[in-house]
């Protein structure tokens, strides 16, 4: 009896290692958490950074893919790319969507860490099932003494994946045009600081100054630690979402510029702290305001000419 018992518990144990693996690999992962995982299921370490960057020095076995190739032209970066572009660029990486993936950027500051979230959300929502950003990045990988690896990115054998984008997380111009107008109730939150906000500033491929009708801003920069600015914090990512009012049921769009600090408000908010029905409005304020869409807090013609002889934009 008891070494069928034993038997029984070392099936149910072996059954649940690879699950709990698995499991630990996202939505973030440390360094020794991306050690396990490499050992454990040879994930795809994606480097997002430029070439010279990552053959200057990498994670032994990661393929690069630099952020530019997930976004837009220069006149309106947050625009999606194609499903066409996405498919080439993941069948080159041998990337399907069961592949495991670990999301890698520099993880200089917080605005960096934007960029693995936009390249997160958008292999999430091209239907890549098993996903995770390495908290802290190269900087973290290199200070922990990780191996590093010169040269050029391994050849793979590429995959056969079709990319069907998913709309799930993506609010396009008309949900957010429906949302000014009141006919939807969702609610608009801008990533920028408050400087652009309130119409002081601008992004400088962006037609005017300002934001999106009675959206309320959360700067993308919170949910970071103050002595370790790099690292998102998901203790304090829950605590915060809680103490601000966003909680299960809420159905929220991020928004900021060109759909990359955005991107670290709906990875946050989406992923961290559990909200389902947190989406992202990639083109943001850029595509918005060069459409010619509704806007608030715009400066009137005095304090816009002002803005411009300081050098505001």
């Amino acid at each position: 009896m008891f070494d069928r018992f034993r038997h029984l518990l070392l099936a149910v144990t072996l059954a649940v290692l690879p699950m709990a693996s698995q499991a630990q690999l996202g939505p973030l992962v440390d360094v020794d958490g991306l050690r396990a995982a490499i050992e454990a299921e040879a994930p795809v370490v994606l480097d997002i950074r430029a070439r010279s960057a990552f053959e200057r020095g990498h994670i032994p076995g990661a393929l690069n893919a630099p952020y530019g190739v997930f976004r837009g032209p220069a006149e309106n970066p947050g625009q999606l790319v194609t499903e066409a572009h996405l498919t080439e660029v993941l069948r080159g990486l041998g990337i399907a969507t069961d592949t495991p993936v670990v999301v890698v950027h520099q993880g200089a500051d917080q605005t960096d860490f934007g960029a693995a979230a936009r390249v997160y959300w958008t292999l999430k929502s091209s239907g890549v099932s098993t996903l995770a950003i390495l908290n802290g990045g190269m900087n973290a990988w290199t200070r922990a003494g990780g191996a590093l690896e010169t040269g050029p990115a391994r050849q793979v054998v590429p995959s056969d994946i079709t990319v069907r984008f998913s709309r799930e997380w993506l609010a396009t111009r008309e949900d957010v045009q429906a949302i000014v107008q009141g006919r939807d109730t969702a609610q608009l939150i801008d990533a920028r600081p408050e400087a652009f906000w309130k119409g002081e500033t601008k992004h400088t491929a962006a037609a005017r100054p300002g934001t999106l009708p009675q959206s309320r801003y959360f700067t993308h920069d919170r949910w970071f630690g103050q002595s370790e600015p790099a690292l998102i914090k998901p203790d304090l990512v829950r605590q915060l979402a809680a103490e601000n009012g966003f909680g299960p049921g809420d159905r929220l769009v991020s928004f900021c510029n060109t759909g990359h600090w955005a991107a670290t408000n709906w990875f946050a908010l989406s992923e961290l702290a559990g909200i389902e029905g947190v989406r992202m409005y990639p083109e943001s304020i850029v595509g918005w305001s060069i459409a010619g869409g509704e806007m608030a807090n715009v400066p009137g013609l005095l304090r816009n000419m002002l803005n411009k002889i300081t050098g505001k934009y």
